[in-house]
């Protein structure tokens, strides 16, 4: 399985987050600090405030911040939550209009991938993906 260019984003974003936390953070900064689209960041992390990650604050003093601690934050769910409309293969989704699909030995196979790599990414919250926070926090130091 691979992730999109979205998720892989809004990882990053929490990354940013924990290391320079408490701080708030701009999704603009964020996206200068990944040299990334502000405009896709501001979506990434729109996305991430609906679901229930992120918080976010207007105002002067406004910005980004965890949701919740990095170590309650699990990375399988949030992969999950960012690529709920994405399926492996069409015939997971909606998409029922494959001429093999009534005879198919496939589909198992591939839902079984699919598990393993959420089951996976859910042994991991954002807290061990940060460990190294010193290192990180001089990698993103631009922001």
């Amino acid at each position: 399985m691979q992730l999109d260019k979205f998720t892989d984003y809004a990882l990053r974003v929490l990354v940013a987050l924990e290391v320079h936390r408490p701080e708030r953070l701009s999704a603009s900064a964020i996206a200068r600090t990944y040299q990334l689209s502000e405009h896709h960041l501001a979506k990434v992390a729109s996305q991430l405030v609906r679901e229930g990650f992120v918080k976010s604050e207007r105002g002067r003093r406004g910005g980004l911040t965890l949701a919740h601690p990095a170590d309650a934050i699990n990375i399988g769910a949030v992969v999950r939550a960012l690529k709920a409309d994405d399926p492996v293969v069409e015939c997971f989704g909606s998409d029922q209009s494959c001429c093999i699909l009534p005879a198919c030995g496939l589909r198992t196979p591939l839902q079984e991938a699919q598990e393993a790599f959420f089951a996976a990414l859910d042994a991991y919250t954002l807290a061990d993906v940060t460990r190294s926070r010193s290192q990180l926090a001089k990698l993103l130091a631009a922001v």
